[in-house]
């Protein structure tokens, strides 16, 4: 695309080493998802707990040979640059990730196709690609893959603009104010879409009004922005900003109303079971008067596939751009009605025969291939990697340029098993030669017929295909049937919370992830997978079989056992496991183990006593232990460490650090008797932003990591992991003076209408719930629990509340915290994580 002199040239950048003049088509930002190495250039962007630095010697031994670094690079590296990277080119920018922008904002001037910018607070992702399913038939377009909005996920978009393309789709998003000036350079947006303003990173912000400032800056180039005029603050805010941008001759506000004069002012919303038929006056634009509205007034109407606010809001959006591309209107009728749900998610679940699937069916493009790809390879947990994957449609690419492109990328993902759906991929099988199982048919209903000769087992399977293919039959296939109780984990909030906390440690302090008791209740190897990619230091377990269970599923990390027992010890070895040591029994039945083994220098932790009182030496042991320890040279002590009583609780913070003092005495002591150094580690979830004196060399981060933490400030920061979420079985109509459930303790004081949900108390919802305690969320509303709980089942007053048979039902979640449902049973969030049955489905999503 452009070759590295040029690129030098634009960035201004100095030569550290200077090479061949090397053609640049991809843009490498993770050393973990390289790809192409001949053809990529590596941006060295630095994090507050990564430095881009630390990766280029390594990119450099697997290929890759073009990179761009920042002025601390020299010190990274030992001896002459020129001598250890003799084949490479090396570019100094001041800040790498500018230059990355500046770069993408280069290739972005070299284009000048149409190209829609969208933001908002929500509904961007949809928007953007129910816009896609929309205009597909017209252009060939380039968008944002998944919800990539942000200052890296913009640039790694646009840069995908190539000369077929005639139209782009990109979102934005922001944060903080000054953020959107790069992304508008960027994006330069020729159709400007605001989707609606909420609360969504308000904290960054003075107020709503300099939100939505902030946020209109994406359009000062625009020549017309889609809005919704009912949201006062956007219309303030886009009238003001129309006015005084410096093409507002040629600017134009296409709003929408449901309450006032607008272009599409909406006159009816009608609803039935499912789907809305919405009807509008529109007021034309003269294209040759611009900003003035022609006479003529028409009626036009459209019917969408949904039935919720949401949808509907999103779905005028898109028709509003359609009308302004003066697309036909039987067209618009046509495709408006065939609009699909967006899953903006890849899930993973159980499945059939020991199996994992991910299902990522959504869509099916390079991009979006490529980033599922990368989710299926931190699955260590099967020895197979499989996909399915249906035609790729609309790529803009020749099929035998496209399905050569394919083939080499699933070959660097090391595949083992591939299905390919579709005449045209079944037409090009050959060039997937190289992979060790390959099947192919022209549909899905030709994979169903030969589905029992396909022997799935012990495999991750990643479903890939474009919704034409309908590959949820497929799914239906493979998955494993459940009940409708099942508990939603958020494997992104799971890596944006240990971000969070990664973001307050200072430096060199290291992290060890609490993953036991199935990782308070939301999963095993699955949360694992994402701690290990996320690359914190150290795992913790309760019990040794935790352990074993990790490893067998392909965990590296290093993996404290908090709870060793003597009978354990045989499996603790063989899976490289490394005990709690708490007292002198335990120490000698594991030196006595290792004895008899030949073992020598095995990694142990000290765990000492300084206030909690349940496991640990106590201080007036220092004496014997440090003895019994450096006699002991089959044992090497690789941290010592102490439990905190009342880190979150600041009126015990005197305690705290009398503890802190304590633990700090024992370990200088043990040091010193060992002469050498270990890994100091007190402090836990509620110290690490509270107290960021005692991280000392690592912190133990468990309940934070699952999004609760007792720090106001630290707790926004934080993303919801967990939603447990069931749905109605039967709605009945009782009677006032009614009783309802077991004891008769449930009594309807009026006429009231009863929901039954399928979870109970084995399934781990609390009885302490019961009579009226406990609340769950039906459309929005909160509906109290009637009765007891019973085992399998709960009843609510869904009186208020209107309430479908086969409704989903929200026990705790994003907008009825887990902590809320604790404390209404008197509990702590611990409790109901670590609680939920393990009969309840566990179903991992990826944004």
């Amino acid at each position: 695309m452009y070759q590295i002199y040029t690129i030098a040239s634009v960035l201004k950048a100095t030569w550290l080493v200077q090479q061949d003049n090397m053609s640049i088509e991809h843009i490498l930002l993770d050393s973990r998802k390289l790809l192409f190495a001949t053809t990529s250039l590596f941006f060295a962007i630095n994090s507050s707990r990564r430095n881009g630095a630390d990766y280029v010697e390594e990119l450099y031994t697997k290929g890759v040979r073009n990179f761009i670094v920042e002025p601390d690079f020299i010190s990274t590296t030992n001896g002459e640059l020129a001598e250890i990277f003799s084949q490479a080119n090396i570019l100094q920018v001041p800040n790498a990730l500018a230059a990355l922008q500046s770069l993408v904002m280069y290739h972005r001037k070299n284009y000048t196709l149409p190209v829609i910018g969208i933001t908002g607070s929500n509904g961007k992702t949809i928007v953007k690609d129910w816009l896609y399913q929309l205009l597909e038939n017209k252009y060939t377009i380039v968008r944002s893959p998944k919800s990539y909005n942000s200052q890296i996920g913009v640039p790694l978009s646009v840069w995908n603009i190539q000369p077929q393309h005639t139209l782009g789709i990109f979102e934005a998003g922001i944060s903080q104010p000054n953020e959107m000036q790069q992304l508008q350079k960027m994006i330069t947006p020729t159709i400007g879409v605001f989707t609606n303003i909420g609360d969504a990173h308000n904290q960054g912000f003075l107020n709503i009004r300099q939100k939505v400032n902030e946020k209109l800056q994406l359009f000062l180039h625009a020549n017309v922005l889609v809005y919704c005029s009912d949201y006062a603050d956007v219309h303030l805010a886009a009238t003001t900003f129309a006015a005084n941008i410096s093409n507002k001759n040629s600017f134009t506000l296409f709003n929408w109303s449901k309450h006032n004069k607008a272009i599409v002012h909406i006159t009816a919303i009608e609803k039935n079971t499912a789907f809305t038929s919405i009807t509008a006056q529109f007021t034309p634009i003269d294209s040759a008067k611009k900003n003035s509205l022609a006479a003529t007034l028409s009626t036009i109407s459209i019917t969408i596939p949904f039935t919720d606010d949401a949808a509907i809001e999103n779905a005028i959006n898109c028709w509003c751009v359609l009308l302004y591309l003066q697309l036909d209107e039987a067209y618009i009728k046509h495709y408006m009605f065939l609009l699909r749900p967006i899953e903006m998610r890849l899930e993973l679940k159980k499945g059939i025969s020991q199996c994992s699937v991910i299902n990522d069916s959504y869509s099916a493009d390079i991009n979006s291939l490529t980033i599922a790809l990368d989710f299926l390879q931190q699955q260590k947990q099967h020895p197979t990697l499989t996909l399915i994957l249906s035609d790729i449609l609309q790529s803009g690419k020749t099929a035998p340029q496209l399905y050569a492109e394919v083939a080499s990328i699933l070959h660097k993902k090391n595949i083992q098993k591939f299905i390919g759906i579709g005449p045209t991929i079944t037409a090009y099988k050959k060039e997937f030669d190289d992979i060790a199982a390959t099947y192919f048919f022209n549909d899905v209903t030709a994979f169903k017929q030969n589905f029992s000769t396909l022997n799935f087992n012990n495999e991750t399977i990643l479903l890939k295909g474009a919704r034409v293919f309908q590959f949820e039959q497929i799914s239906q296939l493979l998955e494993e049937k459940v009940h409708q109780t099942f508990l939603e984990i958020n494997l992104n909030a799971i890596a944006n919370n240990v971000q969070q906390y990664q973001q307050v440690l200072q430096p060199r302090v290291k992290l060890m992830a609490m993953v036991k008791a199935f990782s308070y209740g939301t999963g095993s190897f699955e949360i694992a997978n994402v701690l290990q990619f996320t690359k914190v230091d150290y795992l913790a377990v309760a019990y040794a079989d935790e352990g074993v269970t990790l490893r067998k599923a392909g965990i590296s990390l290093p993996i404290m056992v908090m709870s060793p027992e003597a009978s354990t010890f045989d499996n603790m070895v063989q899976y490289q496991l490394e005990p709690e040591i708490y007292s002198f029994s335990i120490l000698q039945a594991f030196k006595q183990y290792l004895i008899q083994q030949g073992i020598q220098y095995y990694p142990i932790h000290i765990k000492i006593d300084t206030g909690m009182h349940r496991l640990g030496f106590e201080p007036t042991d220092m004496d014997m232990l440090t003895q019994q320890l450096v006699q002991n040279k089959w044992c090497k002590v690789q941290s010592i460490f102490s439990h905190l009583v009342a880190s979150g609780n600041a009126s015990f913070d005197n305690f705290t650090m009398q503890q802190t003092n304590i633990f700090l005495q024992c370990s200088q002591q043990i040091e010193k008797a060992l002469g050498y150094s270990c890994i100091q580690h007190i402090a836990n979830t509620s110290a690490i932003h509270r107290l960021p004196a005692i991280q000392l060399g690592m912190v133990r981060l468990g309940i934070g990591l699952y999004g609760v933490d007792t720090d106001a400030s630290m707790q926004a920061l934080l993303k919801n992991v967990a939603t447990l979420k069931t749905t109605i079985a039967q709605i009945k109509h009782v009677k006032s003076g009614d009783t309802i459930g077991y004891d008769r303790s449930g009594l309807a004081n009026k006429d009231s209408i009863i929901a039954t949900v399928r979870i109970g108390y084995a399934d781990g919802y609390p009885r302490a719930l019961g009579n009226g305690k406990g609340k769950m969320l039906i459309n929005g509303q909160l509906a109290p629990v009637i009765g007891n709980v019973c085992m399998d089942m709960t009843m609510l007053d869904v009186t208020e509340i209107v309430v479908h048979e086969n409704d989903e039902v929200v026990v705790f979640g994003q907008n009825l915290p887990v902590a809320t449902v604790a404390s209404w049973a008197n509990t702590i969030a611990y409790e109901i994580l670590a609680g939920i049955s393990q009969r309840v489905q566990r179903v991992y999503f990826q944004e």
